[in-house]
């Protein structure tokens, strides 16, 4: 292969790699992609019966276009030819049907007149979404071709009335493009003056540096009359020359013959012309597909720096998304567990950046070991329960007829056990208060793990995993703080009340009789004692319950995995980019940019 075919193979592979991966999206303004438009591409411009399906046909070699009389080309037909090994079988391929191979190029006609019927309708509508359509055989040469609807100056029946404006803002969308050849396409049997194509190159390429003029119909001109004042740009003058082609006859359609038939009585037709014979070396199909190939080829050399500058900068830019993206999950369970630990541990270390700092949420736990259980313990009802009159009731109900001796330890432990009830609210309060600062951390924490919005199902899932462990964990810390709270009711610590009958010594008060034993100074006494004890009891709780509360809401835990199915795609869709466009660059690379 030589390196014009090498180079324009390139594009052409990158060209319909791009059009596979949805790069050129032939949206309702045909937006090309950057890459694409980075590429040089040929589009073919013409009026209506100017002979455009013809010139393509003659340029395959092969006879697949529609026909008819009017507007026949009602969508853009993107064509890109592929040159295979001299004896392969010709075959084409539709983007919208992959793995289909057309070996009879009448199918193909008919598929790219019902594709445009299935987007238009069987009217005189048109649409600027493309067809696209590769040929690979080893009568051409590598070329992307765009067949455009033909320029028109009036509406006909069936037609909107701004079907004129709608095909020139199609056609112009294309030929605009600093980077598309011009195939201006003008019948030889009328006045180039009037011709479409040559108007509307002229006001987009004004020098002319992008625009090929083709001349057809040569044969169909009157007798003695040339156009030898077009062709050799006298009358008007193209910065390329001007091609003569000489399409079949009516006759030769009808009769089917063979396109490499056609294309030899062209050239018979150039050689023994007394018009063109001295320029027949440089007219026809033939001479056409190859004056383009090798134009294409000084456009692609020269294009080579921004293009691989560009592709240079999609490999970045798809690299950094698809690190975004993350990897791809793996099939086989060992894999997938992996990634869901991954993930867990990224949960974990934010929901841990929460609790010991860094991110909001963790102070709002400490406030309520600091301030609300504090509070919550202050606000206990001693005062009443510890009332003279109920110490009174407590102390003689647990003396019964039996009264105490010198003290009421019956009626201690009851005032006591009685009062260290009320430590049972506020230690489930504060484990209740706890699980919903837990909760809101565990809700913050998903939404702020970057790794766990590729995976819907699986961040569903870690919520309700994270909130049935949580549950779990307020429980077993509910017990465990009110386990607390009976242990201190279960023993009463000696020492405090060992103490009491010495703190009577002290004060060198008489034994009491038996109306003193119930007088209002010895109740009274007994409940401050228990008060004391209380106080005792409550700065342990203060410290113990936190800890309860902690060890047992502080556990991790993981689930399913499924990753959302948007995602993946755009990462499958990244992963095609980024292997185009690296094997573009390698490419590129590769070939020999010396003539």
């Amino acid at each position: 292969m030589t390196t014009m075919e090498s180079l324009i193979g390139l594009v052409n592979r990158i060209q319909r790699a791009c059009t596979v991966l949805g790069d050129y999206g032939g949206d309702d303004n045909n937006n090309f992609s950057s890459l694409w438009e980075a590429l040089p591409s040929v589009a073919v411009v013409g009026g209506q019966s100017s002979g455009k399906s013809s010139v393509l046909e003659s340029i395959v070699g092969r006879d697949f276009l529609p026909r008819g009389s009017g507007i026949v080309t009602r969508r853009p037909l993107v064509l890109q030819l592929h040159k295979i090994e001299s004896g392969a079988q010709e075959y084409a391929e539709f983007l919208h049907l992959p793995r289909r191979k057309f070996t009879d190029f009448s199918f193909v006609r008919t598929e790219i007149q019902d594709e445009t019927d299935r987007l238009t309708g069987k009217t005189k509508q048109i649409s600027p979404i493309p067809i696209h359509l590769s040929i690979y055989s080893p009568n051409v040469v590598n070329l992307t071709l765009i067949d455009l609807p033909g320029l028109t100056k009036v509406a006909v029946e069936g037609q909107p009335e701004n079907i004129v404006q709608e095909i020139e803002t199609m056609v112009r969308s294309y030929v605009e493009k600093p980077n598309c050849i011009i195939l201006a396409i003008s019948p030889a049997n009328q006045d180039i003056a009037t011709s479409d194509a040559i108007k509307i190159s002229r006001e987009v390429d004004p020098s002319g540096e992008r625009t090929f003029g083709v001349l057809t119909k040569l044969d169909l001109m009157d007798k003695g009359t040339n156009a030898l004042e077009v062709i050799e740009g006298r009358s008007y003058r193209l910065q390329h020359p001007w091609v003569g082609i000489v399409n079949r006859s009516q006759a030769d359609i009808n009769k089917n013959v063979d396109m490499i038939v056609a294309r030899q009585k062209e050239r018979e037709y150039f050689a023994t012309s007394p018009d063109y014979g001295h320029l027949a070396n440089k007219m026809g199909s033939e001479y056409l597909a190859k004056l383009l190939s090798q134009h294409l080829e000084s456009v692609i050399r020269a294009r080579i720096p921004s293009i691989t500058s560009l592709i240079n900068k999609s490999i970045e830019e798809l690299e950094s998304e698809m690190g975004h993206l993350g990897r791809p999950i793996a099939l086989d369970a060992g894999a997938q567990l992996y990634t869901i630990l991954e993930l867990c541990r990224a949960f974990e270390r934010i929901f841990k950046e929460h609790l010991d700092g860094g991110r909001p949420g963790g102070d709002r736990i400490y406030n309520v070991f600091d301030n609300q259980l504090p509070a919550a313990l202050r606000k206990l009802p001693f005062d009443r329960h510890l009332s003279l009159q109920n110490v009174r009731k407590v102390v003689s109900e647990a003396d019964g007829y039996q009264p105490h001796l010198i003290a009421p330890e019956q009626g201690y432990r009851r005032l006591i056990e009685g009062s260290l009830s009320y430590f049972r609210g506020p230690a489930e309060a504060s484990v209740d208060a706890v699980h919903f600062v837990l909760k809101e951390l565990v809700r913050k924490s998903i939404a702020e793990t970057q790794e766990l919005k590729r995976f819907p199902t699986f961040q569903a899932e870690l919520a309700a995993a994270s909130n049935e462990a949580l549950e779990r964990f307020r429980e077993e810390g509910k017990k465990t703080t009110l386990r607390l709270v009976d242990m201190e009711s279960s023993y009463l610590t000696v020492e405090f009340f060992r103490r009491l009958p010495q703190e009577l010594e002290k004060t060198a008060t008489p034994a009491p009789s038996d109306v003193d034993r119930y007088a209002e100074g010895h109740f009274r006494r007994i409940g401050s004692n228990v008060l004391s004890y209380i106080g005792l009891v409550s700065d342990t709780l203060r410290n113990t319950i936190p800890k309860a509360v902690v060890y047992c809401q502080g556990k991790q835990l993981s689930q399913m995995l499924d990753e959302d199915p948007a995602l993946m795609e755009r990462r499958q869709q990244c992963a095609k980019r980024l292997e185009l466009y690296k094997a573009a660059r390698d490419e590129i690379d590769s070939v020999s940019w010396v003539r």
